[in-house]
């Protein structure tokens, strides 16, 4: 399994859920590719680890859909399709647009929090924007979606849009060599940010519509192939 070379190594004794953390951050970083085997014991020797807390971590991503498990097979790492993508997008679209509507009716003192969160993860991408360093751009992307949909304090969105997140990252790595507008990038993000500070609820749902759109038809251009690589 090539993508083990230079993988991480967990110090002391590592659990299921610190193995888990660890592989779905190299899973949406593209250290392991959609449809690549995910090898148990290879895994286990790797990390110092019995192979039961391995087990478990891989147990847990598949209930996530990170991985697949196929019977008599394996597990290997989810390949998105467009359709995929599609879902994706439309259940973010309208987390995220449950998110906006409660942020826009908490108090004041929780949107201020939020929006300054915001912000400074908007001043952060354009600084990785100006260095074209795709992977900061991908993770600070899903950051401030994440802290927008954090800022609801709804632990059951914020519980689903978890696993949105992680294949979001998959999908937005597939386009660190084919992404049309990364300018545009910081533009969206500011601009959703500036409508949830205004309290323009109608703008806001609008440019989270928008977004998720733009992103839909970036990574299901006809150049993409249908199944989501990096």
């Amino acid at each position: 399994m090539a993508a083990m070379e230079g993988l991480f190594v967990l110090e002391g004794r590592p659990t299921a859920q610190l193995i888990a953390d660890q592989l779905r951050e190299q899973i949406v970083q593209g250290v392991f590719r959609p449809g690549e085997q995910i090898n148990e014991s290879v895994l286990a020797v790797q990390l110092h680890s019995s192979r039961g807390p391995v087990r478990e971590a891989l147990q847990r991503l598949c209930q996530e859909g990170i991985l697949v498990s196929r019977r008599n097979r394996g597990v290997f790492v989810l390949e998105l399709s467009h359709d995929d993508v599609r879902e994706i997008y439309a259940v973010r679209e309208a987390v995220e647009s449950v998110a906006a509507d409660t942020l826009l009716d908490a108090d004041a003192a929780r949107l201020k929090e939020t929006c300054q969160a915001l912000q400074a993860t908007v001043r952060k991408m354009a600084k990785q924007v100006a260095a074209s360093d795709w992977h900061a751009i991908a993770r600070l992307d899903m950051e401030f979606h994440a802290t927008f949909v954090a800022g609801a304090a709804n632990t059951r969105l914020i519980r689903i849009y978890d696993t949105l997140a992680a294949e979001s990252r998959m999908c937005i790595h597939n386009l660190e060599l084919a992404y049309p507008r990364i300018d545009a990038l910081v533009h969206e993000h500011q601009t959703i940010l500036d409508l949830l500070e205004a309290g323009e609820r109608c703008g806001l749902h609008h440019a989270i519509e928008q977004h998720m759109r733009k992103a839909v038809e970036d990574l299901t251009a006809p150049d993409q192939p249908d199944a989501v690589t990096v």
